[in-house]
Order: C-alpha cells, then sequence, then structure tokens
C-alpha cells in the first residue's frame, strides 16, 4: 500500500507538479502529497469512493442537463470540496475556484472527467464550483482525517 501511493504522488508529480507548484507553491503541493503519503487504506478507500460518487452524481447531472448553480449543482461542488479535504487541511474558496479553473481549461482535467461522465462534464463541475465559492473569502478549517 505504502508503494501504491508513492506511486501515486510520483504519478501527480509528473503529470501536474510543475503548474501545481507555479500556481500554489510548493508548500501546499507538498502538503498534500503528504496527505495521501500518510492515509491509512480506509482513508484512501473513503477518498477513491468519493471521487467516484462525484463522477456518478456529475454524470447524471450532466446527463439531466441540471444547471451548475442549482442543488445537484451545488452538491456536487460540496462533495468535492469533501474530496478535497482529505489532501488540503485548510479550505480556501480561491484555491476551489482555482482548480475548478484548470477542470475546464486544461485538456488532461477536462478529458478526466468529460470522458467517464459525458461531454460538458468539466465544465459542469467548474461552473458548480464558482457558484459555490462565488463570494467567500476566508479559508476554513476542514474536517480532520485522523480518527
Amino acid at each position: 500500500f505504502e508503494a501504491f501511493k508513492r506511486g501515486l504522488v510520483r504519478e501527480n508529480e509528473e503529470r501536474y507538479g510543475a503548474e501545481s507548484r507555479a500556481a500554489y507553491g510548493d508548500g501546499a503541493v507538498d502538503a498534500a502529497n503528504s496527505a495521501v503519503l500518510g492515509m491509512r487504506e480506509d482513508q484512501h478507500a473513503a477518498w477513491t469512493a468519493l471521487d467516484e460518487a462525484i463522477h456518478a452524481a456529475l454524470a447524471e447531472a450532466v446527463r439531466a442537463q441540471c444547471a451548475p448553480d442549482g442543488p445537484q449543482g451545488q452538491k456536487i461542488a460540496q462533495m468535492h470540496r469533501e474530496w478535497l479535504s482529505y489532501t488540503i487541511p485548510r479550505y480556501d474558496p480561491g484555491q476551489h475556484a482555482g482548480i475548478a479553473a484548470l477542470y475546464a481549461a486544461d485538456a488532461r482535467f477536462t478529458a478526466y472527467y468529460d470522458g467517464p461522465c459525458g461531454e460538458g462534464a468539466a465544465r459542469f463541475l467548474h461552473d458548480a464550483i464558482y457558484a459555490a465559492t462565488d463570494g467567500a473569502s476566508q479559508p476554513q478549517a476542514l474536517p480532520n482525517r485522523e480518527a
């Protein structure tokens, strides 16, 4: 399991490390990597299950042509915020919005969501997160995942 986590971090660094470090700084990226490396198997399973739930909800929302700022879109944005809490210790709406911007602007992220969830899924997630973060400016502590 430890080797698996190291592989995840290595792959993420190779694919997104340079731009993540440029956007958020070495400290933030190192902290996120440490969070992944520090996950127990049950935490990793929960994190992965939440990612799968986000994909399923996103696919349904796109199929049903839901509005990103409507209840389904906002539920997905909240799920994504919770997903981030596994690797980012303090919630920052600006950082969340910045991550969402990558989903719409970077073809790799767009494919990650549009491929399994349907065309427009990355844009839907982007718009849902933007709607959820509108007007929020203060970082907030996220749940402690140690327990």
